[in-house]
Order: structure tokens, then C-alpha cells, then sequence
């Protein structure tokens, strides 16, 4: 399978406007040369949830103890989509939000990997030796409590322990962080949002759920009824919460406004592509083409078919009440 390669510039540059990156982004190892030894971690770390939150805070804190940098190895594209490329992969975050809240969370080193057939035909113990400590001159490794890696899935803590002391480094690994009595995972977080538990898929993330993207033109239907609405074009591979209206916040310009977000087909108009649109009150500035983002708060109803526009604005009303009264 050939694998998409990274638009690394525009990566980079939209991540310099957006959040005064300080995290130093490192996309090809081949020709990656540092003497810098780091205190690293591994994985996806998609969501970059509360669970991957306990990872970074000690890796801060053993960098900063150790004299070392903290790292993030992670991998682009999802390594399920070479592995089954027939499965739609749908991720908690874009890669320039991983790096957003990754730059945010204080880690000083994004190492993207290309997962692609060579790499994972690597063994754990080549992983180790190769990647880890020669290319990356890793001295303390922090791995989570069911992490694996390396061609069937032969890397995992034990082998870790067993490298240490040749290679010349400390391996530690953390167990989970509860919610509920139950482990925080990204799966737990997508069933959440598939489920529309927004308010619990935001206490196992550490922040509210959001989205970014343009403003494009839709079929301006909400304007004739008094509930003109920004359609969002979603980046491909994002995971959207169930259908229905939502309570969300909207950034725009770097302003606040509170907003409803129905994720739908617009049934009442027979309506039959997906869409995802805001209505944004106190609001009334022309926006299309640009960047929005939106913040989930919590859940208003499920997508509902009215007998007519009437009955639909009658709901919209109340919508706005509900989302006016709403405490942010």
C-alpha cells in the first residue's frame, strides 16, 4: 500500500499561526541527527485524553529532573489504516490538533513516524535498537500499562526491561487513569461521542470535544427562518458525535459565542448528505471561507423529521433557550 506522506510545511506553518508553536516537530527520522538525549514516550495518543495526560506530566517532570528533553513518537497515518486499509479509521483528533495540544500540554519534541510496510515489519527488539536509542537517543522510555509495538506485537515492557540495561536506559511503565472505576481509553471516548455522552466524553478527555474547520456554502434554508447557520467542513477521518443538536461553544477570530450545532441530513427539508452547521447567536458577521472552531458542551436531542418548518422552529426556539441558559 502506498502511504500518503505528510503535507509537513503546511503542518507546521498552520501550527506557528494558530498556537506560537514551541513544540519542535520532527518528521524524518532517516536524516534525524540529535545528541539531545530524550525522556520519550510512544504511541497514538489520539484524543491526547486524561490517560495520555499522567504520561506527559511525568515525562515533563523526568526531563526537567534529568536534564534531558521530553518526546512523542507517534504515528501518521493510523498504523490500522496499512494494516486493514479497508477499514474506515475515524480519529479523535487532526494531526494539527494533536500538535496543538500537545505543543500546549509542554512536551518539546513531536517525532511523526510514516507507518508504512517496512516499519511494521520491525521487531520489538529492532524497534528498540534502531529507532528508540540509536536514531533517537532515548534515556528514560514511559510506556502505558497495555502498551505494545513492534511486528506481532512482539515490544512490550518486558523486552523494554530486558534492552535497559545493555542499551543503556531506564524504562518505566504507568497504569491507567479510572473514570467511573473504569479505564480511560480513546475507545471509551469514541463510544462515548457515538453515543452522544458528551459531558462524560469530555471529563475522560480533560476538555471539551471540538472540531475545526472552513466555512462553506450550504442550501441557506436556515436564513429564510430566522436561524441562519455556518456550515463546517469537517477534515476527513474526523469522528463526529451522534446526529443531533448540540450545545457547543464557537471560536471565531479568536471571539466566543455560544452556538447550537446540529450534526444531520436536514429531514424536514428532505435533506440527504450529511452535514454539520452552527447557529451562532448574537451573531451576524460574513464568515464563509474561514476557519471556525467549535466546542462541544452538551447534548440537546436527537435529529427529529418535523411535519413542517413550523414544528422545526418551534424545537429551534426552545433549542436557544436551552443553550442561552446553559452555564459555560
Amino acid at each position: 500500500m502506498k502511504v500518503q506522506k505528510i503535507n509537513f510545511v503546511e503542518v507546521l506553518i498552520k501550527s506557528l499561526i494558530q498556537n506560537f508553536l514551541v513544540l519542535k516537530i520532527n518528521q524524518d527520522l532517516d536524516h534525524y541527527n540529535s545528541n539531545t538525549p530524550l525522556a520519550l514516550s510512544l504511541g497514538m495518543f489520539d484524543g491526547v485524553h486524561r490517560g495520555h495526560f499522567s504520561i506527559i506530566e511525568k515525562l515533563n517532570k523526568i526531563a526537567s529532573e534529568k536534564n534531558l528533553e521530553s518526546g512523542i513518537l507517534t504515528f501518521w497515518p493510523h498504523p490500522r489504516k496499512v494494516i486493514n486499509p479497508q477499514d474506515e479509521v475515524l480519529l479523535l483528533n487532526t494531526l494539527d490538533e494533536k500538535i496543538e495540544l500537545l505543543n500546549q500540554a509542554g512536551i518539546q519534541n513531536l517525532f511523526l513516524k510514516t507507518f508504512d510496510e517496512d516499519f511494521r515489519n520491525l521487531t520489538g527488539e529492532d524497534f528498540c535498537r534502531e529507532i528508540l536509542i540509536k536514531k533517537l537517543n532515548v534515556k528514560h522510555l514511559i510506556i502505558g500499562y497495555d502498551h505494545t509495538f513492534g511486528k506481532n506485537k512482539s515490544g512490550n515492557f518486558d523486552l523494554l526491561k530486558q534492552l535497559s540495561t545493555e542499551l543503556d536506559f531506564e524504562v518505566e511503565q504507568l497504569g491507567p487513569v479510572d473514570f467511573h472505576h473504569q479505564h480511560i481509553s480513546s475507545t471509551k471516548i469514541r463510544t462515548a461521542l457515538a453515543e452522544a455522552n458528551i459531558i462524560e466524553a469530555n471529563e475522560m478527555l480533560g476538555y471539551p470535544y471540538m472540531l475545526s474547520g472552513k466555512v462553506i456554502h450550504g442550501k441557506k434554508i436556515g436564513r429564510t427562518i430566522g436561524y441562519p447557520t455556518a456550515n463546517i467542513e469537517v477534515a476527513e477521518g474526523k469522528l463526529l458525535p451522534k446526529k443531533g443538536a448540540y450545545i457547543v461553544e464557537v471560536y471565531v477570530d479568536g471571539q466566543f459565542f455560544k452556538g447550537m450545532l446540529s450534526i444531520g441530513t436536514n429531514p424536514t427539508v428532505n435533506g440527504d448528505k450529511l452535514s454539520t452547521e452552527v447557529y451562532i447567536l448574537d451573531f451576524d458577521k460574513y464568515i464563509y471561507d474561514e476557519i471556525i472552531t467549535v466546542k462541544f458542551r452538551d447534548f440537546l436531542h436527537d435529529e427529529i423529521k418535523f411535519e413542517g418548518l413550523e414544528k422545526l422552529i418551534e424545537k429551534l426556539d426552545l433549542d436557544k433557550k436551552l443553550t442561552q441558559e446553559f452555564q459555560f
